[in-house]
């Protein structure tokens, strides 16, 4: 197991490493007229000395090198637009809290709905949950989430009376954006929980415990359930970490001082340092969430082995 943590941590440390070298080459295409107000008004010796300050002036590859020798010794840099000079170690501690607080419950909301959903789908094959849960995951899945997420905004604010806005202190404001942020993952469980189980129910092993007469209530619970929910295990992680991270699109909408909608912002203002940062943040997200899968999936099931090339998988 040891061997294959360190493994798939060099393979991921390379990958996030092509993924920062790419933004980082990416951003400094852009006009450098973003990173100044009132650019036509500005001396020539002034624009120079902002980015000289900024280290623009030097060629890519030593712009390059700084930055991953900042990295390695934990300085993610300062922001240039969104606050000049601040820490964005600061800026972000600032806001991630929120984000961590919001995405946690938004993620046991997920599963409380997500899991039971699935499995009431797979019980009652084509008949009405079956139906409903069907209809609610091609809902979510064929309509651009924006779309439902105004709808819930604005039904949600004139036809239940909750407030539009975003308020840490007033508890009705987080009723919309954590449920807006669920939808997701409780289509995502549902769909594949009723998959996992429907699978399992056609297996000998099942059609055996029926032939012996146990009850289906303890043939659904104790053994299709536990069974066909190893497979979902390796997604938890990943979607937890990623709700967690917050919907950028939702923090917007809400007008949530969070991640999500620092992202936004920071990239209409061409705050490069702090979209590579961001993106770093996001990057390693992702990683680290498919590590923890796998590693999950072989705490749960004894039947999986990280050591041996050959195992099932």
């Amino acid at each position: 197991m040891a061997k294959y943590i360190l493994k798939r941590l060099g393979t991921s440390l390379f990958t996030l490493a092509v993924i920062l070298t790419i933004v980082f080459v990416l951003v400094r295409q852009m006009p450098i007229e973003g990173y100044f107000d009132n650019f036509d008004k500005l001396d020539q010796a002034v624009i120079d000395a902002r980015l000289k300050q900024l280290g623009l002036k030097d060629p890519l590859p030593v712009q390059l090198k700084d930055f991953f020798v900042r990295l390695i010794h934990g300085d993610l840099g300062t922001s240039a637009r969104y606050a000049v000079n601040v820490s964005i170690s600061e800026i972000i501690g600032k806001k991630a809290p929120l984000s961590i607080e919001m995405g946690v419950i938004s993620m046991a909301l997920s599963l409380v709905l997500g899991i039971p959903l699935g499995a009431a789908m797979a019980r009652s094959k084509n008949k009405f949950w079956d139906q409903f849960g069907t209809a609610f995951i091609v809902f979510v899945s064929a309509v651009p989430a924006a779309i439902y997420y105004i709808y819930i905004q604005s039904f949600g604010s004139t036809l239940l009376g909750f407030p539009m806005l975003f308020s840490r202190d007033d508890w009705r404001t987080w009723i919309l954006p954590v449920f807006s942020m669920s939808l997701g993952n409780i289509a995502y469980y549902a769909m594949w929980l009723r998959r996992y189980m429907v699978d399992e129910m056609n297996k000998d092993y099942v059609r055996l415990a029926r032939a012996k007469g146990v009850k289906e209530k303890n043939i659904t619970m104790r053994h299709v359930f536990r069974n066909s929910f190893v497979p979902m295990i390796q997604y938890i992680p990943t979607s937890l970490l990623y709700t967690v991270s917050g919907s950028i699109y939702i923090e917007s909408l809400y007008s949530v001082p969070g991640m999500g909608g620092l992202l936004v912002d920071v990239i209409a203002r061409q705050d490069n340092p702090m979209v590579q940062a961001l993106v770093m943040i996001y990057a390693s997200i992702g990683i680290v969430g498919m590590i923890l899968g796998d590693l999950l999936m072989a705490v749960i099931d004894p039947r999986i082995s990280l050591a041996r090339k050959d195992s099932a998988r």
